[in-house]
């Protein structure tokens, strides 16, 4: 290579890096904001994370203090307090109210309200509120119409949904007050093979089944 060449080649290389050196001051606070950014996005979600994960500790040991009270007069008054402690998580919020629906024969219709309040909350999650309708419509019983029951419980039965088993058998036993027996047995009948159904159900509805006078699946 001539020494003409290599000149131009290190004015060419010296141009190259002035340019270089020239956008970078002028772009390179991007750069460096990005940066920021990143690192301050990973440092807010490890915090929100820490902050989310002491929360529900401190909620779950107020639930584990209100559940250790001897009586039903003290457990729901401390259940009551922990809703403080839920800082409007409505998934804690729902959990707090479906445990003070806990002690019925304290008081019926308080708890009737706090199982309504969970089952028509939107913000809660479906299985809470799920949950709540199948806990309201069994504390309920006979003060409730066989049909509200029923329409009530319908949806719950639907496959996919969290407790189907447990309003279908809550739906045989409504035939059974309703006086349709036969209805009844078919739909234990069925439960007592349904593979989704625990094993403490499915036992369930093969004895309610012989208690009705039919045959089981089996028999």
């Amino acid at each position: 290579m001539s020494d003409t060449e290599s000149f131009i080649e290190e004015v060419t290389e010296e141009v190259r890096r002035d340019r270089l050196f020239a956008m970078f001051r002028k772009y390179g606070w991007i750069a460096i904001l990005l940066v920021a950014l990143i690192v301050g996005g990973a440092a807010y979600t490890e915090w929100q994370k820490a902050s989310h994960s002491s929360a529900a500790k401190a909620f779950g040991d107020a639930l584990l203090t209100a559940l250790d009270k001897d009586s039903p007069e003290a457990r729901r008054s401390a259940l009551t307090d922990a809703a403080t402690v839920a800082s409007g998580n409505a998934d804690q919020l729902a959990i707090q109210k479906l445990l003070l629906a806990s002690d019925p024969a304290d008081d019926k219709p308080a708890t009737l309200a706090a199982l309504e309040a969970v089952a028509n909350d939107a913000s809660v999650q479906q299985t809470y509120r799920d949950l709540a309708v199948l806990r309201r419509v069994i504390l309920a019983g006979s003060d409730m119409d066989i049909a509200a029951r029923r329409a009530a419980l319908d949806p719950l039965a639907i496959p996919g949904r969290p407790f189907r088993t447990l309003a279908l058998e809550q739906l045989a036993y409504l035939a059974v007050e309703a006086g349709d027996t036969a209805t009844a047995i078919t739909q234990l009948r069925a439960l007592s093979t349904d593979q989704e159904a625990p094993t403490g159900l499915r036992q369930r509805a093969g004895q309610m089944i012989e208690a009705l006078g039919g045959k089981t699946a089996e028999g």
